[in-house]
């Protein structure tokens, strides 16, 4: 199944898991600490200026659901670490995301976001453990790979597999070189399958 992203629509933004659309169709959901650049890849990936990108992170606050074609949803989740406020926000984080993965039959893949300029947080761990141990199927994206030469690029692999991160499978993606979206549109595929 190809994803050709034809029709893309913003349907709501669900402060409670409880508030989610319908009809149920089936999800990936992206995550990623606050400032990621979560926006800007699903705008990127969709050809679609859908989701609203800020400089300032913490501007993602609810579950954000956006149709594609009718058929799934690609879900924006809020960043963990930090609000708009500057203001810690990890246990609601938390707490929505437990209720979110809890039973979601619908849920076919979970897109975890990592800025490969930065050493991956406690929060990135803590998220990373989280779904290893709910059997959803895991995608890493390398976000901001332009920004890396060649040795920081190792630097950071290196460093990521001292801390327990498997990133053999992970899609290098940089938002400014358009790179390594047709990857990730052929990973989400098999992951919607028919």
């Amino acid at each position: 199944m190809k994803l050709n992203f034809s029709r893309v629509q913003f349907i709501k933004s669900a402060p409670r898991v409880a508030d989610k659309p319908t009809p149920a169709l089936k999800e990936l959901v992206f995550v990623g600490r606050s400032n990621v650049g979560k926006s800007s890849l699903i705008n990127l990936l969709t050809g679609h200026p859908i989701a609203k990108v800020s400089g300032k992170p913490g501007k993602t606050i609810f579950l954000n659901y956006f149709s594609v074609d009718d058929k799934f949803y690609l879900v924006d989740a809020p960043g963990y670490g930090y609000t708009a406020s500057g203001s810690r926000h990890t246990t609601n984080f938390s707490q929505m995301m437990e209720e979110y993965f809890k039973d979601n039959v619908n849920l076919k893949g979970v897109i975890l976001l990592l800025d490969s300029r930065h050493t991956p947080s406690s929060d990135d761990l803590a998220f990373y453990s989280f779904v290893k141990k709910t059997n959803y199927p895991l995608v890493i994206v390398l976000t901001k790979t332009d920004k890396l030469n060649q040795k920081e690029a190792a630097s950071f692999l290196k460093e990521t597999a001292r801390l327990g991160l498997d990133l053999t499978d992970s899609i290098k993606t940089s938002t400014l070189e358009k790179r390594g979206f047709d990857d990730l549109q052929a990973r989400l595929a098999q992951l919607i399958g028919d």
